[in-house]
């Protein structure tokens, strides 16, 4: 009698062991990101790989990553995803049209998180940063660079849509409130370094005097920059950028003639999306709508930002 009962705990405690096990599988993540259009992109599928290998190492999760070219694709993505088993879904979608099958996978009971997206589909979350504070940023850099009555030309990209406005809103509105003198020309752009190139290159052509430029994206700035050195100007004295590439604050650390300046809207920012959805998964209260703040880079802490094992932005 005695060997049956602790032959039955034997069996009450492996069966305990294997359910505790279950209970710590690692919680399946199917990541779904863009295929490159941009440098900026192919940061968004880097940072997401980098941080899920991390996230995978540790046990936490087991994830499969997949890119697409239209929301076709990625609608057809999200249906792998959900057979494979996904729990959680962290999307990075460049176009509309995904609100139905996020809605869908939102209904079978996935954890869907949006990068800076907005997707209207009940109970989605959303990782974003602050495009309007980019441009308050930029707005304060340039004016305490070059005083309240210089001239500065501002590069708008409207194909991009509520980004560009966003940022020019947050820079006009600044500058209206502390440097109403101040004389902006703008000119329409590309979030493209070669457009940086040629359109300031004409740009500088036409205005003999220049003291700073409010350019939205680090790689138009790469741009504008190669256009100032190339014409060989030396009035120019303040450069801003938006993103968090590299190769740009590689620039903002090598440059002494111009103050360069980005405002952070960095890649990184979609690790935030596997935190906000693993919290919400475990049950923690999160917020709809996490926003990550914007914040200066420029020669007195860009050290902190360069990362020599980042090859992609």
């Amino acid at each position: 009698m005695k060997k049956v009962l602790a032959l039955c705990i034997a069996l009450a405690l492996c069966f305990g062991l294997v359910s505790a096990l279950a209970d710590e599988a690692p919680v399946k993540v199917g990541v779904l990101v863009p295929v490159s259009t941009h440098a900026w992109v192919s940061g968004i599928t880097y940072q997401a790989e980098v941080y899920a290998k991390e996230l995978e190492a540790a046990g936490k999760i087991e994830y499969k990553l997949t890119t697409s070219s239209n929301a076709e694709e990625m609608t057809a993505q999200i249906d792998e995803a959900i057979l494979w088993g996904a729990q959680i879904l962290v999307i990075a979608p460049q176009w509309e049209g995904m609100e139905a099958p996020v809605e869908d996978a939102i209904n079978k009971g996935l954890i869907v998180v949006a990068f800076d997206m907005d997707i209207n589909a009940d109970g989605i979350l959303k990782v974003t940063g602050d495009n309007k504070s980019m441009g308050v940023a930029g707005a304060k850099f340039i004016v305490d660079k070059v005083g309240p009555e210089a001239t500065v030309i501002a590069l708008p990209v409207p194909t991009s849509g509520s980004v560009s406005e966003l940022r020019m809103a947050g820079f006009n509105e600044t500058i209206k409130e502390i440097a109403p003198n101040l004389n902006v020309i703008e000119y329409a752009t590309e979030f493209k370094r070669q457009d940086g190139l040629n359109d300031f290159a004409d740009i500088l052509q036409a205005n003999p005097q220049i003291d700073a430029v409010y350019s939205l994206d680090d790689e138009t700035s790469i741009g504008v920059l190669q256009a100032i050195d190339d014409a060989g100007r030396k009035d120019i004295k303040a450069i801003t950028g938006g993103g968090g590439c590299q190769e740009y604050f590689q620039l903002i650390a090598e440059n002494k003639d111009i103050a360069v300046s980005s405002s952070l809207y960095s890649p990184l920012m979609i690790r935030d999306c596997f935190d906000v959805a693993l919290a919400k998964l475990a049950g923690e209260d999160v917020q709809a709508v996490t926003v990550i703040p914007s914040q200066i880079v420029d020669a007195s802490n860009v050290e902190q930002y360069l990362d020599p094992s980042n090859t992609i932005y």
